[in-house]
This record gives C-alpha cells, structure tokens and sequence, in this order.
C-alpha cells in the first residue's frame, strides 16, 4: 500500500476509466491498485471497473482524492475540472491526449496542480503491462 506520512492510504480517481482492457482508462485502474493505492474510477454509467465500484463524478467520492489522472478527450476534460477544483483534488495528471491550450489555461485559473505526464509510468507501472 502507498501511504501518507499520517499513515492513510493514498487514493486516486481515475477520470474516463474504461470498461475495456485495452483501453489505457482500464490499465491505469489495474496498474493504481497494483501499486497498493485506492483506486476510484470515474465514468458515467459503469457501476464497476475491474471489480471496483465506479462513481459518476469526483464529487460522488466519498473522502479525500489524493490524485486524478484523466483519461478524456480535451474537449470533456473542461467540464471535470471545476468538479476536481470543488473536490480539492491536489494533483491532476493530464495524460497524453487530455491536455490542450484551453485545459492547461482552465486548470491553472481554477487553481489547479496539473502534470502533463503518464501517470501510470509515474507510478512505478509499465502501461503496456500494468497488472
């Protein structure tokens, strides 16, 4: 398990987590929780991803989301942002694909931390082999 200083376990939302395996909204589920984090995946009509319950929005987590990492199309990743602002998430990863001009200058207006990275790769995981 990846742990704060305070002991709790670190835990992620996973914003366009898939249904589908080989989709890398599926891998990120699957290479988080192998990395002993909590895993929350975010879609809007999966009740489950991977055997973990999925909620429809941020705002629907219970507690505290240490990290988002977003796995949408530029165009949807604007309307998530204020929704992670709301939830005070402290990091929000844009993976390759997600980022545009007009996210990164949203982001940063609602006070966003963003990283323009994999998170997946961040975490220690390989994407093409994250179990």
């Amino acid at each position: 398990m990846i742990h704060h200083s305070d002991g709790k376990t670190l835990a992620v939302a996973v914003v366009g987590a898939s249904t589908r395996r080989t989709k890398y909204g599926n891998r990120a589920v699957r290479a988080y929780r192998a990395a002993g984090w909590v895993v929350y995946p975010i879609h809007p009509t999966a009740s489950a991803i991977e055997a973990v319950p999925a909620f429809r929005s941020v705002l629907d987590v219970p507690g505290p989301i240490d990290r988002a990492t977003i796995y949408l199309p530029p165009h949807k990743v604007l309307s998530v942002l204020p929704e992670l602002a709301a939830k005070s998430v402290p990091e929000v990863w844009l993976n390759p694909g997600s980022e545009s001009e007009a996210v990164i200058a949203r982001g940063e207006e609602l006070g966003l931390r963003l990283v323009l990275a994999c998170s997946i790769i961040d975490i220690g995981r390989s994407p093409e082999n994250p179990d």
